[in-house]
């Protein structure tokens, strides 16, 4: 099976959901299934359909997230030697060449970007281009909007 990347903060958002669906959403469905079953018949029971689709949700995002943990390879990149090349984990700060608009992005695991924070996955069109390269490169990124050249203005081990 091939590995997955993860941040420290990645996987722990993970596990804190997982010990959520666990420890309180489980019980509170399978208490919502009892209570539905006292209410008798179950063909014509909306509340005891529901909280078993629920509680299929609830078993998948289980599977998935235990799933995704046991295939991370979890990659703390603040005990990694600071060379000044993109890496996976690093925060790089890009200078748009054509605007000078300054942004900065988070390479991060699939299931961790978040655009609007700032975190970008590291199979995205940016960070692949952005991997391996050191800061005061210059990187042509191919966007849907057509190429656009950045500048590594940083590159921070956080």
């Amino acid at each position: 099976m091939n590995k997955v990347p993860m941040t420290v903060a990645g996987e722990q958002r993970l596990r804190d959901e997982l010990d959520q669906l666990k420890s309180v959403e489980r019980p509170k469905v399978i208490n919502a299934i009892a209570e539905a079953r006292e209410h008798g018949d179950l063909k014509e029971n909306a509340e005891y359909h529901a909280a078993r689709e629920q509680q299929g949700f609830i078993e998948g995002r289980i599977q998935e997230i235990e799933s995704k943990l046991s295939a991370s390879q979890v990659i703390d990149v603040t005990k990694l030697p600071k060379t000044g090349k993109v890496i996976f984990g690093v925060t790089v700060g890009l200078l748009n060449l054509d605007t000078d608009e300054e942004v900065t992005y988070r390479i991060v695991g699939e299931d961790e970007a978040d655009i609007k924070a700032g975190r970008i996955s590291v199979t995205s069109p940016i960070a692949r281009a952005l991997i391996g390269k050191e800061e005061g490169d210059v990187v042509l990124v191919k966007t849907p909007g057509g190429d656009v050249e950045y500048e590594i203005a940083g590159v921070e081990h956080l």
